[in-house]
């Protein structure tokens, strides 16, 4: 089975805050991300975190909104690095040097990223902030 990170990874190897991550992945779909019902946490796949990456990188170079960055996003994975717009803009991207700085970027996101809690919360016996 194929390594699957966490969103707090995924964030440290973007460089964007949790929660940008969060609110990305509940309002749209991205390929290669499981989501399966609230409580339970998101698993992000390499092919994700790039589709993710590419977006991050097409909203703060071109100010791209968020669903026509994924849409991008995807067509550039799709086409080894090209995209061809329906009104002629042409992006071409080195694919494959994107892809080895994000595996670096996500090398050091794992030594850094917490590890996610897993079980339920420590009771509060008394119902008090101690």
């Amino acid at each position: 089975m194929p390594r699957a990170y966490t969103v707090a990874t995924a964030a440290l190897a973007l460089d964007v805050p949790s929660k940008w991550v969060d609110n990305i992945l509940s309002h749209h779909t991205v390929p290669g991300i499981e989501q399966k019902r609230q409580g339970v946490a998101r698993k992000l796949s390499i092919d994700g975190l790039l589709v993710l990456a590419l977006t991050t990188f097409l909203i703060q170079e071109l100010g791209a909104p968020a669903p026509k960055a994924i849409g991008i996003a995807e067509a550039l994975l799709v086409n080894e690095g090209r995209y061809q717009s329906p009104r002629g803009l042409s992006l071409i991207l080195d694919l494959s040097a994107f892809q080895v700085r994000l595996l670096e970027r996500l090398e050091t996101a794992v030594e850094m990223a917490p590890v996610p809690r897993r079980g339920r919360p420590a009771a509060n016996k008394t119902g008090r902030l101690d």
